[in-house]
């Protein structure tokens, strides 16, 4: 049994950047390394691929990244997990086979199996499955179904003798937290200690976000260009430390890794996982050396008896133009183009008896157009005018996608480059997440031709109530008179992401003393408000929890990002710069508290 176990992450989505596997191997000390390649949408990506081709379906960029790496992954013993099989992992681990055979190593490639639920929707359906967020019910059609499995599976393989294990959709953390549990022995109901696996899983699984990319102070960090990947090295305590190799770019501190610590996890006192309720409210962070965080203070508790499932179905059609609008007045110019173009569509579909858009959404980029009303540049003088549209027919967006043009020589003067030329008319894809019991997927790892089901931990089921968290500060009483608004900038950090139709938004104060000027400004009305011009009008609604061990606030915007991933037709379909939004609200504090 080792004292501490080294993994590195080499990827936090399929197209991330080829160099980070060959950094962390040649230039740090591993005992694993991770890929993480999958999101919804990836996954219903390489079903249509399947589709088309047997044998796709994966992350090709694995095998061709990996291979160069096999000699010296093999000569040090270093084991390499990843979901980069995507809906195809059969196929993945025949093209590494081969990739193995041509570089000459012997590596034994494991296969878990069960993710996969395409095959008993039928029997499903007639259960009457409903969307666990909308109540809907399941799509006739579904491009993709997969459970989010947890660690058991890989754990299985490891203990099979596995130096290579590809999955498909397992939950991210699980790429960590297998390996430790494989390598130090816990028991399935150690859950403080599954939690802080889970923690350092959750830190990494977006790469180079814990180690200053994306982060607030962008400014404080070196040579973007060769900016170093993270290594989570665990101790059988359970203790994080977060790196990078020496050599490499980026920044790490408290504050870079806390950003990733609030990002995407909702509930930070209920974070879900199939093999543990993480809560992260009390986990603390210090800097443990240069570039080095450490992190405790994670607990956990019993997991559910369900998985949740991730399914993604065709619902019409989606078409976005762009092209850009130059000269005086160009914001004006745009506005009236845009809705020339809309109108006069519109015009020909009722000549054709088509039905209308379903959903038009134009923004005026340069003109502030995400911000909404918190808006400044009113009087650029260019502008891309970004119209997006949605139908139940392809052809009412093929028409569309020809009618753009015709705005060059016949609307507003300073129109041109369309870009990328005639846009594209793409499907619409929608997510549906649901539950089901565990006991509904049939796990099972392959390897050396053979197939040997996975038996997953009898556990009590945790009741489905969960726990209240902390409450925030109380808002100061004393010291009050004098104060001065600064922006959220001046005493935060924040990040923002996204769930399905969801964001969310981590704000960690930059000093403890801060948080309770910050949390008596961003009540969860206050934020509402602010960000009123994202969130659904009748649907959209905001939830604030409080994080005392990281002195930090975390905010759930429901229904705030017009359908999400590939079903939005914004620019920021994701909400990636919601928390870029939020910075800057005003927060009224003393002059004496501030730096």
């Amino acid at each position: 049994m080792k004292n501490s176990v080294r993994i590195g992450c080499a990827s936090a989505f399929w197209g991330d950047t080829s160099s980070a596997a060959a950094q962390l191997v040649n230039g740090a000390e591993l005992d694993y390394l991770v890929f993480d390649y999958l999101a919804e949408v990836t996954l219903s990506i390489m079903a249509g691929a399947r589709m088309k081709k047997p044998d796709a379906g994966y992350a090709t960029d694995f095998v061709e990244v990996l291979e160069p790496l096999l000699p010296r992954l093999a000569a040090r013993g270093i084991k390499v997990i990843s979901n980069a099989g995507g809906v195809n992992p059969q196929a993945c681990a025949a093209a590494l086979q081969a990739a193995c055979q041509r570089a000459g190593v012997n590596l034994k490639v494991a296969v878990l199996l069960g993710d996969d639920l395409r095959p008993q929707l039928p029997a499903l359906k007639e259960r009457g499955l409903q969307d666990m967020f909308s109540g809907e019910p399941l799509p006739a059609l579904c491009l993709s179904a997969n459970a989010y499995l947890g660690a058991p599976g890989i754990v299985a393989a490891l203990q099979q003798g596995a130096d290579i294990v590809i999955t498909g959709r397992i939950v991210d953390s699980a790429l960590v937290s297998a390996p430790l549990i494989h390598e130090f022995g816990w028991a399935w109901d150690d859950y403080d200690y599954l939690a802080q696996a889970a923690l350092a899983g959750h830190l990494v699984e977006c790469g180079a976000q814990c180690t200053g990319g994306n982060f607030t102070d962008w400014r404080q960090v070196p040579d973007y260009e060769h900016i170093g990947f993270p290594i989570a090295e665990i101790d059988e305590t359970g203790r994080i430390l977060i790196s990078k190799p020496d050599a490499s770019g980026g920044l790490i501190s408290p504050l870079s890794v806390g950003e990733q610590l609030l990002y995407e996890i909702g509930d930070p006192g209920n974070y879900l996982l199939p093999d543990v309720i993480c809560d992260f409210s009390q986990v603390r962070l210090s800097q443990h050396a240069a570039n080095v965080v450490a992190i405790t203070g994670a607990t956990g508790r019993a997991p559910s008896n369900q998985y949740k499932v991730s399914a993604t179905w065709p619902d019409g059609f989606k078409c976005t133009a762009s092209c850009l609008m130059a000269g005086v007045d160009a914001v004006a110019k745009a506005e009236r183009v845009s809705q020339a173009i809309v109108t006069r569509t519109r015009g020909m579909f009722a000549q054709r008896g088509w039905e209308d858009y379903r959903r038009v959404d134009v923004e005026l980029l340069g003109s502030e157009a995400t911000y909404g009303p918190h808006a400044r540049r009113a009087d650029s003088r260019e502008v891309v005018i970004k119209i997006g549209v949605s139908h139940t027919d392809k052809q009412a967006l093929v028409l569309f996608s020809r009618e753009i043009a015709q705005a060059a020589t016949g609307m507003a003067p300073g129109l041109t480059g369309i870009v990328g030329g005639r846009p594209t008319v793409y499907p619409m894809i929608r997510l549906f997440s649901f539950l089901i019991d565990k006991a509904d997927c049939r796990l099972s790892v392959q390897l050396d031709e053979q197939t040997c089901p996975v038996t997953l931990p009898e556990l009590i089921a945790a009741p489905n109530t969960p726990e209240s968290g902390p409450i925030a500060p109380e808002p100061p009483t004393t010291g009050t008179s004098g104060c001065i608004q600064v922006p959220l900038l001046h005493l935060a950090v924040a990040r923002s992401g996204d769930k399905g139709n969801h964001s969310n938004i981590g704000v960690m104060a930059r000093r403890a003393d801060y948080l309770p000027w910050i949390a008596a400004a961003l009540s969860e009305q206050r934020v509402a408000e602010w960000m009123a011009h994202v969130l659904d009008p009748q649907r959209g609604r905001v939830t604030r929890w409080y994080l005392p061990g990281s002195h930090s606030l975390n905010f759930l915007l429901e229904n705030s990002l017009g359908g999400g991933g590939v079903a939005s037709l914004r620019i920021d379909p994701q909400g990636k710069a919601f928390a870029q939004q939020l910075l800057e609200i005003p927060i009224s504090i003393p002059p004496t508290l501030l730096d």
